[in-house]
């Protein structure tokens, strides 16, 4: 399990310090989810939490997207938690009111002075859910 506490980003500081730093954080959510069952039926359990994490972003400045697919379907509701230089983060096994939890991962991330969202504070669904961290192309060695 990825703690993120032994690996820096590797980059240099990123911390916000300004009203606007979650502006600079998007969750994407993957609208085409399915819940538990495999339904097909609409709205679609990934649709639904899109709208909850619309509802938990009310009133941030948090960009919420949605896709229709992050090919993470073994793990169901999927969602993926971005900032602009930093490592991305995607997360599975999450369910149709996880929107608070994505937020709070989102705030946590805004935050951040390393570039990585903190293992402490994180809500339990980003901790078991974590599928990926994935770093920013600039980082990347040949």
């Amino acid at each position: 399990m990825d703690h993120d506490s032994s690996l820096s980003a590797g980059r240099a500081d990123f911390s916000s310090g300004h009203d606007n730093a979650l502006e600079k954080v998007t969750v994407i959510v993957c609208a085409s989810c399915r819940d538990e069952t495999g339904s097909d039926a609409h709205p679609r359990a990934g649709e639904l939490l899109a709208e909850d994490t619309r509802r938990a972003a009310s009133g941030e400045d948090i960009r919420i997207r949605s896709v229709e697919c992050l090919g993470n379907c073994k793990r169901r509701l999927s969602a993926a938690i971005l900032r602009d230089g930093c490592w991305s983060y995607v997360f599975g096994d999450l369910t149709a009111t996880s929107g608070a939890d994505l937020v709070t991962g989102a705030k946590l991330f805004a935050t951040s002075t390393d570039g990585l969202i903190p293992w402490r504070g994180r809500p339990d669904s980003l901790k078991r859910g974590l599928v990926a961290r994935i770093p920013p192309l600039d980082m990347l060695k040949d």
